[in-house]
């Protein structure tokens, strides 16, 4: 038995058609994306397994109203039916890539030539035009096999970008520190670090070779730099959904270095092009369930996305006790019922994976009742961050959370939604095989 709980609309993950689509319950409480195509049939996807009460999560993102979203995404870049402004943009820099990795986004690694540093001022000029003045995201391919990238940098905050982000994967940053320190003066803000796992069998599936000692030693450089470092592991299930409550205690020992851990369940796009069974699939509500299970947090303690779709993702601030445990900030209970604007959510994300300036440490003690200015000190410089976002792919893809947005991409001229930019079709319909063995 399953119940229809939602209509939506989304795509054939064969052609890329536009489709009505419906969110059905089953008897076990998972809820599974369902969608027909004309001509390559039925398809079903888990979106959601159970474990968290749906529809208080999604309570305040109301379903598409009829005749919305019929075109999407269509080809036009944000349109006027659009939902969300721009909080953050990203913006390749190269294809080039020195991993070989088995999931990614942007398929890099190709022999394509890298734009010149005339045309990548250009785009940045561009895109702060259309965008106000968002968070840029630098990223490849692999952006710091760029040799120029600090005076990039330097032309984008000069540009009116408010924050600049370094999407990496570490090797460099651990292998040159000159170059770090060149980026730090640029004036580089953060680094989104691709970082999957506490052990190295994990990298050497998903990555193709153990790099857990090189990326430990790029966070130490950067540490020392005041650069903030936010992890970013892709979450797999089989390869490293059990190593979660480590890379929570691995973050929490490296405070205030580390900002924050952002995860990034498993999607099947760009590289990956065949079609995975539903146990290769990952939710939102999975990956809640597990941190509680693994690290002991508390599923309350994370709010649904206010600028993007509620299933888009979530966040939740904690801050580091002295006896090394995590007191929660938030919680679902008090989630606002209004949408932050695309500028409240930028701040926000800088002001929490932003290495703050050095400053005294106040003589309050760490209480339930401590002064006002112990707490501040305490936010700025012993908090961590948990936040998650759950990219579509041509199979789960749905047009309600395309349509609130607010990561996006810009490619030559267009600014599109992130997970439509990276879109690519179903290829071959083989089941994933994943785990280490």
């Amino acid at each position: 038995m399953k119940k229809k709980i939602r209509t939506t609309r989304s795509l054939c993950p064969v052609c890329l058609k536009n489709l009505p689509a419906q969110m059905t319950e089953r008897e076990d409480g998972q809820i599974f994306l369902e969608k027909t195509c004309p001509d390559h049939g039925d398809f079903s996807v888990p979106v959601w397994r159970g474990r968290v009460d749906f529809r208080q999560w999604v309570q305040h993102a109301g379903p598409l109203a009829e005749g919305e979203g019929l075109s999407c995404p269509g080809h036009c870049g944000i349109c006027g039916s659009h939902q969300a402004g721009t909080c953050c943009v990203l913006l390749e820099v190269t294809r080039r890539c020195n991993l070989r990795c088995r999931f990614c986004f942007a398929n890099g690694g190709t022999a394509e030539a890298d734009p010149s540093m005339e045309e990548l001022k250009e785009a940045v000029q561009d895109l702060v035009r259309q965008c106000g003045q968002p968070l840029l995201q630098l990223s490849g391919g692999e952006p710091t096999l760029w040799d120029d990238l600090p005076e990039l940098i330097h032309f984008a905050k000069e540009s009116g970008c408010s924050y600049v982000q370094l999407n990496t994967n570490g090797i460099r940053l651990a292998e040159d520190p000159s170059y770090v320190r060149s980026l730090a003066e640029a004036g580089l803000d953060i680094v989104f670090l691709q970082f999957d796992g506490t052990k190295d069998p994990i990298y050497e599936y998903l990555r193709g070779k153990p790099l857990l000692k090189c990326k430990t030693q790029a966070i130490e450089v950067c540490s020392d730099l005041r650069i903030g470092v936010t992890l970013v592991p892709t979450v797999v299930p089989g390869v490293n959904d059990q190593d979660l409550g480590s890379l929570v205690r691995f973050a929490e020992e490296r405070v205030p270095g580390v900002r924050g851990i952002h995860f990034q369940p498993v999607s099947y796009f760009g590289r990956y092009t065949g079609m995975p069974g539903d146990d290769g699939r990952y939710t939102l509500d999975q990956l809640m369930d597990d941190l509680n299970r693994q690290a002991g947090i508390p599923v309350e303690s994370f709010m649904p996305s206010r600028c993007d779709h509620p299933l888009c993702g979530f966040h939740a601030n904690f801050l580091l006790t002295p006896e090394g445990g995590l007191k929660p900030l938030t919680s679902i209970t008090r989630s606002a019922r209004e949408r932050g604007s695309a500028k409240d959510n930028r701040e926000y994300v800088a002001r929490h994976w932003k290495r703050p300036e050095a400053e005294p440490e106040p003589a309050g003690s760490f209480s339930d009742e401590m002064d006002f200015d112990t707490f501040l000190y305490r936010l700025r410089h012993g908090s961590l961050t948990l936040s998650a976002m759950a990219f579509q792919d041509a199979m789960n893809l749905n047009v309600e959370r395309l349509m609130r947005c607010s990561l996006h991409v810009y490619d030559r001229g267009t600014v599109r939604p992130f997970c439509a930019s990276y879109l690519t079709p179903v290829r071959n319909s083989s089941a994933l095989t994943s785990g280490i063995s």
